[in-house]
């Protein structure tokens, strides 16, 4: 969704409301800037059928926009729903003045929170707008945070593994729910999932590397402007992207060093097996399916299972694969070194347009920022800090654990820091982990 629009309709929505204090909802300047709101609301619902105002961790969104905290607007309607104990606004198509009415009304009035705000809306007849009151007793294990995310999604993989290893096929309902789960934190908090990504279990290769690649393919997703149901399956579809390895020989998937031509052959079965496995499994689109069999096609098709080289596969294939290299790349295994996110990147490019969708991965590359998460970094200062995120609106905004002091000395404890803005510090160089003895994947735990 645009970001003039959804700034209209907050605005449009923040000014009726304090048109309303000051003035009857029968005067003309009330009756003029609900027609605008609702005028506003009609040209977003032009692009879709709902419209969801929120308020998360403390920040407002309209659909997948984000509105700063030094907004006036943004910053009011905040305050009115904690004060109203209210999560969210959903607004549907086909809403009338008399609805808007009704609802600033209420906010005005201030007498109905929580679940008694919905108990109003439909006692006034307002069915197409609907309150989402905040959930005061929710346990806080169920809190939507991404290290309790991935931690659940680490849990569905390891049933999914097991059912795959005992020769059943697994259930997908809970792949299914964590992926939205995901989707949502990757729309909300895209940089604070990814950095969960940079954990790895180098013992446990495919394990972890599937649920990172998930993470991953659903921050290209959203860099590709994907939502919906289409971020949701290229989720689902990197979670279980790798599910043909669990059927192929152990000792050749952990084999160190350069396969054999008959081994790799054995290895290029995988998206095949992976594929019929998935296809038993209810509810999976034919995208998913697409996604394993298709995410070692390549960009020219040239990959491989080969006898899927002619199929027609969902460009959500291309996205893992990018996603795929890209963990690839950065994780340990016994034939290779792993590569700072940096150095990443720049293989990512010697691979686009052969191997890899060259859109997607400039895309990607542009989210990612400058110094994307997990790259060392010494300041202008002599300092050394890690970048553990990177800004949402400006992937040059990031917030480092600072390690070194301007001596050079490991600091007792990491100290985290933002950059952003004139006054900021200046990055000037990327710094080789090894050299310093960090182990990045330390400061993620």
């Amino acid at each position: 969704m645009k970001f003039d629009l959804s700034q209209q309709v907050v605005q449009g929505l923040a000014g009726a409301i304090k048109g309303l204090r000051l003035y009857p909802s029968q005067h003309p300047a009330v009756q003029r800037q609900i027609a605008t709101l609702r005028g506003h609301l009609y040209a977003a619902f032009a692009e879709r059928e709902t419209l969801r105002l929120s308020l998360l961790e403390g920040s407002l969104f309209l659909e997948n926009v984000l509105f700063a905290d030094n907004q006036p607007a943004a910053q009011e309607l905040s305050r009115l729903f904690v004060q109203l104990e209210l999560d969210a606004l959903e607004f549907s198509s086909g809403l009338s003045t008399e609805d808007l009415v009704g609802l600033i009304s209420l906010f005005d009035s201030g007498s109905a929170r929580g679940a008694a705000f919905e108990e109003q809306l439909r006692a006034r007849g307002i069915e197409r707008i609907r309150a989402v009151a905040t959930r005061t007793s929710e346990p806080e294990e169920d809190a939507l945070t991404p290290r309790k995310v991935y931690g659940r999604v680490l849990e569905v993989v390891d049933s999914i593994f097991e059912d795959v290893r005992l020769g059943r096929i697994p259930a997908a309902d809970g792949a299914r729910e964590v992926v939205r789960d995901m989707a949502q934190l990757t729309i909300t908090e895209p940089q604070a999932l990814l950095a969960l990504s940079m954990l790895k279990d180098y013992d446990n290769y495919t394990f972890t590397h599937s649920v990172n690649v998930s993470v991953i393919a659903l921050a290209i997703g959203r860099a590709c402007g994907l939502e919906g149901e289409q971020l949701r399956d290229l989720g689902l579809g990197g979670l279980l992207h790798d599910l043909g390895k669990l059927k192929i020989d152990l000792s050749i998937i952990n084999k160190p060093g350069r396969l054999n031509e008959e081994e790799f052959e054995q290895i290029r079965q995988h998206p095949r097996k992976g594929a019929e496995i998935v296809a038993r499994m209810d509810g999976i689109s034919t995208e998913v399916v697409d996604i394993v069999l298709g995410h070692h096609l390549h960009y020219n098709r040239r990959g491989y299972p080969t006898d899927a080289l002619g199929k027609s596969v969902s460009p959500l294939a291309d996205m893992t694969a990018i996603a795929d290299s890209y963990d690839a790349m950065t994780t340990l295994r016994t034939y290779q070194e792993p590569v700072t996110p940096r150095k990443a990147i720049k293989l990512l490019r010697g691979l686009s347009g052969t191997i890899l969708h060259p859109q997607f991965v400039e895309q990607f590359i542009a989210s990612l920022g400058s110094y994307p998460v997990g790259t060392l970094v010494r300041l202008e200062t002599n300092e050394i800090g890690l970048v553990v995120r990177v800004g949402t609106h400006c992937a040059d905004d990031v917030r480092l654990k600072m390690l070194f002091d301007r001596e050079g000395e490991l600091l007792d404890e990491p100290v985290e820091i933002d950059l952003s803005g004139a006054e900021s510090k200046r990055i000037v160089a990327e710094v080789d982990p090894f050299v310093h003895g960090v182990e990045v994947t330390d400061f993620f735990l």
